[in-house]
């Protein structure tokens, strides 16, 4: 093969091939008395690993690396691993497909996409301009990207919660803390009238371990002023022990 025809066999360039040669990554074949290089199957293998290897992100000088080690297997080891890799490729593509499309089937918001679950929820929740609320459906749209299968568990759950009329003025109440310190005496009976509000059914699918402990838990803490992270922190301790009890854990 020339070396149009295996640049365009793997897909590739023909610059970039040559660039391959010249930093001694792909060895260059020999010429033929015509001048022009010969290519045989192996270097068509070579390269469709190093067009793999760079496509999933290593830098140039990983994939030497990658290939050193790789020196001396089999063609057929080779051409294994690198039906594998396509597969594997084939099978996350699949998965972002299902994701996409799940995202499409929910209405597109400005907070959007949204997961179908995650709008349903949204939608059935009585309309408000409160600041609080407004940071909990943020809150809500990072778990239902980083929660995986759970989130739609939790939202389903939250239904009845987000329903209640009287949420409303829960969220009012926690709004007029905004600038309020951490001795405020509002805070303890918030903080237990909201922790009341939430349905067992809530904290039935809440993952065990679960603790704004971690550091994704802190960071959601630290989106607060200081009264409101108060009254955070303490529903979510007051909800950590019910689900304790529920669970016949003990302290």
């Amino acid at each position: 093969m020339r070396i149009g025809e295996i640049a365009a066999l793997v897909g590739v360039t023909s610059r970039a091939i040559r660039h391959y040669h010249h930093i001694g990554l792909l060895p260059e074949p020999a010429r033929r008395a015509n001048g022009y290089r010969a290519y045989a199957v192996r270097d068509a293998v070579l390269l469709a690993r190093i067009r793999r290897l760079t496509e999933i992100g290593l830098a140039l000088d990983e994939v030497r690396d990658v290939l050193a080690d790789d020196a001396g297997r089999e063609l057929v080891e080779v051409l294994g691993e690198l039906d594998a890799d396509l597969a594997r490729q084939e099978r996350e593509i699949r998965e972002r497909r299902r994701v996409l499309a799940a995202l499409l089937e929910a209405p597109l918001t400005s907070d959007g996409p949204l997961s179908p679950a995650l709008a349903a929820l949204l939608e059935s929740a009585p309309a408000t301009a409160s600041p609080a609320a407004a940071k909990d459906r943020e809150h809500l749209a990072l778990l239902d990207v980083a929660g995986g299968a759970g989130g739609s568990e939790v939202f389903a759950a939250l239904r009845p919660l987000a329903e209640d009329p009287g949420v409303t003025a829960l969220y009012e109440r926690l709004d007029e803390l905004a600038g309020a310190g951490e001795d405020d005496p509002r805070i303890a009976p918030l903080a237990a009238d909201l922790a009341a509000a939430v349905p067992d059914e809530v904290l039935a699918v809440i993952p065990e371990g679960a603790s704004l402990a971690t550091g994704v838990g802190r960071a959601l803490l630290d989106d607060y002023p200081p009264a409101q992270r108060e009254v955070v922190r303490r529903v979510m301790e007051a909800m950590g022990e019910r689900m304790r009890r529920t669970r016949g854990e003990t302290s």
